[in-house]
């Protein structure tokens, strides 16, 4: 478990021992905002990228706040293990970190949560769907996507291309497995075809499966429902064995810059869930707020991963700020001061029902194609249109 205080590097000054400290005017305070997240790992790529959006979320909220507050980001690598990340969560709350920013991977994010919600800490996170996260009755919970979101996105995409037979390759983690049946449920109930396919998490070659799928199945379409260290697994398999289907689909992880970039050979004509195209164009006032402050602390493109970090940490930072103008720095008084939260942020209308889910929660779907990512679903969104039938052999 790694440790990194990234104080210095996002120009918080004060470097207080304790959550709130008061430097020369009365009311001006130092917020530290506690971060586990894996920076190693084989969700690395997922975990820098999220980090990198609270970096950048840090970076506005100091701007905005500028004379007045400060805030402070302290950083442990959790290494994708749940028992590595309650430690982390226990040491960030012992240092006493005001709430938590960040987390991935549901089977994480869960025993994380928890332990925070036994040090009365408020925990914002996009990186885990499961259901269940939300309905455990935390008062200081709160996610700024849901699991129904990447389900919708994934049934539409099937739906518009008219398949009548998919399989579908799927973890069994909890939210994986969720999803899986999700869509299962869904186009089930649209007519069509399906063939569901389990593997654990610990698997590291997927032949088998894909020429299951190839000689048993033989399906229009794959749908993918994991992690991204296991889509490289499964597009290999399939590159190698290469049944004959229209489309790879995948969900999320998959439709990243850096994906494109690092395997160029497996992503090319691959769907994964996505709110913006890669490269992107930032127009908007908040989009330029968000891409600014990104590229003075970063090299490269931003993806989703950026933008979700940095809009629940910005989020998350204006309601500390709230309540502490209350008087209510507290679980309480921050919690309830994001419940109020109802913004178009640049992924979208956030606000957070009685459980803090985010309902109006809606993704997008793009496509790799020859190193970018243009979004070709919904139609409403479109930036591209889709290569199909294609995959990355075909």
């Amino acid at each position: 478990m790694k440790f990194l205080n990234l104080s210095g590097f996002i120009g918080c000054a004060l470097g207080v021992a304790l959550g709130v400290g008061f430097s020369g005017t009365a009311h001006s305070a130092n917020f530290i905002i506690g971060e586990h997240t894996p920076l190693s790992g084989k969700l690395a790529r997922v975990g820098t990228g999220s980090h990198r959006g609270i970096v950048t979320g840090i970076k506005v909220l100091n701007d905005m706040y500028k004379g007045k507050h400060t805030f402070e980001l302290k950083t442990i690598d959790d290494e994708s293990s749940p028992a590595k990340a309650v430690s982390a969560v226990e040491k960030l709350a012992s240092e006493h970190v005001v709430a938590f920013s960040g987390g991935y991977a549901s089977g994480v994010i869960g025993p994380a949560s928890e332990a925070a919600n036994k040090a009365h800490i408020p925990y914002i996170t996009f990186g885990g769907v499961a259901t269940a996260l939300s309905q455990r009755g935390h008062e200081g919970f709160f996610r700024i996507n849901s699991a129904a979101g990447y389900g919708k996105a994934v049934i539409g995409l099937v739906e518009e291309m008219g398949v009548k037979s998919i399989s579908v390759v799927y973890s069994n983690k909890e939210a994986t497995l969720k999803m899986a049946k999700y869509v299962e449920k869904k186009l089930t109930e649209d007519g069509l075809k399906i063939s569901m396919h389990e593997y654990d998490s610990h698997v590291q070659d997927y032949k088998s499966i894909v020429n299951k799928i190839k000689l048993r199945d033989r399906p229009e379409a794959i749908v993918m429902i994991g992690y991204e260290s296991e889509y490289v697994g499964i597009l290999r398999a399939a590159k190698l064995l290469k049944p004959n289907v229209k489309a790879m689909i995948g969900v999320w992880s998959l439709a990243t810059g850096k994906m494109a970039k690092e395997f160029p050979d497996l992503m090319e004509n691959v769907y994964g869930t996505a709110m913006l195209p890669f490269p992107v164009t930032f127009t908007s006032p908040k989009q330029k707020l968000f891409y600014d402050a990104f590229k003075s602390n970063f090299e490269g493109e931003p993806s989703y991963l950026e933008q979700f970090g940095y809009v629940q940490t910005r989020l998350l930072g204006e309601a500390i700020v709230r309540a502490n103008d209350k008087g209510q720095l507290n679980l309480k008084g921050i919690s309830d001061e994001l419940r109020k939260t109802d913004e178009e942020t640049i992924s979208g209308r956030v606000r957070f029902d009685e459980h803090g889910d985010n309902p109006e929660f809606v993704q997008r779907v793009g496509q790799h194609q020859k190193g970018k990512i243009p979004l070709v679903w919904p139609a409403s969104a479109k930036t591209g249109e889709k290569v199909f039938p294609g995959t990355p052999w075909n």
